[in-house]
């Protein structure tokens, strides 16, 4: 793995980097035993112990959501800046050939798409459909992964040839 240059902030982040970002956490982790010593001592003074509990779990579960958002939008702006840096990268004939697979592909999954539907019961076509609505919320990270299949295919193929 390569060390990004200090110009470069499209790069990935460096160990150092990922670890200054789990810091916050670790500090969050070690106030929790005095907090824990705080909800101990609370039914000595007569403190409602669940409506605490229910808060704090309410909190976490917020700061949780709030990081997993954080962590799929950098991982969405990654792929994208994958895709892209591919698409510069790329020859045009890779990109054109690319292309006309990814139209090829399109049009057969169409025709099997029409088949499916006439021979598919109610249930297992709602949950395809659900599948399908998740695959394309994720079409960056899955159009860059099958890309950069099909540049490696090619690359193989070229190489077998010499």
């Amino acid at each position: 793995m390569s060390t990004p240059s200090q110009g470069n902030k499209d790069a990935t982040p460096t160990p150092k980097e990922l670890r200054e970002q789990v810091e916050p956490t670790r500090e969050e982790a070690e106030h929790t035993p005095e907090e824990v010593g705080q909800n101990v001592e609370a039914p000595a003074t007569g403190a409602d112990v669940t409506a605490q509990a229910k808060e704090k779990a309410g909190e976490i579960q917020g700061r949780a959501a709030e990081k997993a958002t954080v962590v799929s939008d950098r991982i969405r702006d990654r792929t994208s800046q994958a895709a892209q840096l591919l698409k510069d990268k790329a020859p045009d004939p890779v990109l054109d050939k690319a292309a006309r697979t990814a139209t090829q592909v399109r049009e057969a999954a169409a025709r099997a798409g029409q088949f499916a539907a006439e021979k598919t019961p109610d249930p297992v076509r709602e949950k395809a459909e659900s599948a399908l609505t998740v695959a394309k919320t994720n079409s960056t990270p899955l159009m860059a992964a099958a890309a950069a299949f099909v540049v490696l295919l090619l690359v193989r193929r070229s190489r077998r040839g010499r």
